[in-house]
């Protein structure tokens, strides 16, 4: 007969894999709180190498080419993923790799850092030194903010980013384990490096673009839920500026989550935005309460980090209460 092997401790059935991954998510959304971003050889600079090589050897100025771009690079890092799951039999090692994509891919604490950074000049009297730090977070002109639009822009920054850089791939992670933490991640590098409207990319870069908006989808919603349920005395009115205000702001998602955050706060978002080139956007006023400060700065990241907080919770209970064997 036969001998049956039994499976004992260590193994890796659907009940051990999911318990796992969701101690590996919230794993290493803890690294990211204390450690943020790693300061040399970050995986997602070494996927950015790997994607501006590809771009030169395959772009041309058409969609086919862009759909190309996104597929071959967000597809490998999903099977990149998978492999590494795959190679990691046994709760402890799941755990270890899921943390260490996690960590890889989210970008709370690094957002935080720099927001503040930007305020410390703020709060310095030094409008020049925070117009320069601030083109860290954002791709707009900054030559002419006055302190009010340079917190402004922060903020903004801070809401899309945590929806973007912490809510979403918590999701996926919690979807879809490493693959989902990986392809995310890969998506959202390839929207940020390609998905612009300019005469090289507006065809190039569309595939990428409409991927991350899909991606992003379930991320921005849940920031937003996130946002009301983390400002509890200024509920109603985030509430009020997400279903008035969302809509009218270009993108699908940002809108969504900025929203939210201008009716946490108290502020107005929204409003004209310079980039290079005399790109010139005026945007629909978010929020219906007073122009941003310095000091809603300090507000935002603290708003941001219960969120990622919220998220993180969210993203380990879906795991282990929804993913049966």
């Amino acid at each position: 007969m036969r001998r049956i092997k039994r499976h004992t401790g260590n193994g890796s059935g659907p009940h051990r894999d999911r318990i796992a991954t969701a101690a590996g998510l919230l794993a290493g959304f803890a690294l990211d709180r204390l450690l943020g971003d790693p300061r040399r050889f970050h995986p997602v600079a070494g996927f950015g190498t790997v994607a501006m090589r590809a771009e030169q050897s395959w772009y041309s100025d058409d969609r086919s080419r862009g759909v190309l771009h996104a597929a071959t690079l967000v597809g490998g890092a999903v099977v990149l993923g998978a492999a590494a799951e795959r190679l990691a039999p046994g709760r402890t090692r799941r755990t270890l790799v899921t943390a260490a994509a996690t960590w890889a891919v989210l970008g709370g604490r690094s957002l935080e850092r720099e927001a503040m950074a930007v305020h410390a000049h703020l709060d310095r009297g030094d409008l020049l030194a925070a117009r320069q730090r601030l083109t860290h977070l954002v791709g707009r002109d900054t030559a002419e903010l006055d302190a009010s639009e340079v917190s402004r822009a922060v903020v903004e920054s801070v809401a899309e980013n945590t929806s973007d850089a912490v809510v979403a791939p918590l999701v996926w992670g919690a979807l879809a384990g490493v693959p989902g933490l990986l392809g995310y991640r890969a998506a959202n590098t390839l929207d940020a490096m390609v998905g612009h409207h300019n005469d090289r990319y507006e065809h190039f870069g569309w595939a990428s673009a409409r991927l991350d908006d899909l991606l992003n989808l379930p991320g921005s919603r849940l920031s937003g839920l996130l946002t009301i349920a983390a400002s509890p005395s200024r509920a109603r009115p985030a509430w009020q500026a997400w279903r008035r205000d969302a809509s009218r702001h270009p993108s699908p998602n940002a809108g969504v989550v900025e929203a939210s955050f201008a009716g946490a706060l108290d502020i107005r978002l929204g409003g004209t935005n310079r980039y290079y080139g005399n790109r010139v956007e005026h945007r629909a006023v978010m929020g219906d309460g007073r122009a941003a400060a310095p000091g809603d700065v300090v507000e935002a990241t603290r708003l941001a980090r219960r969120v990622g907080i919220g998220a993180a919770l969210v993203a380990a209970a879906y795991v282990v209460v929804t993913q049966r064997p």
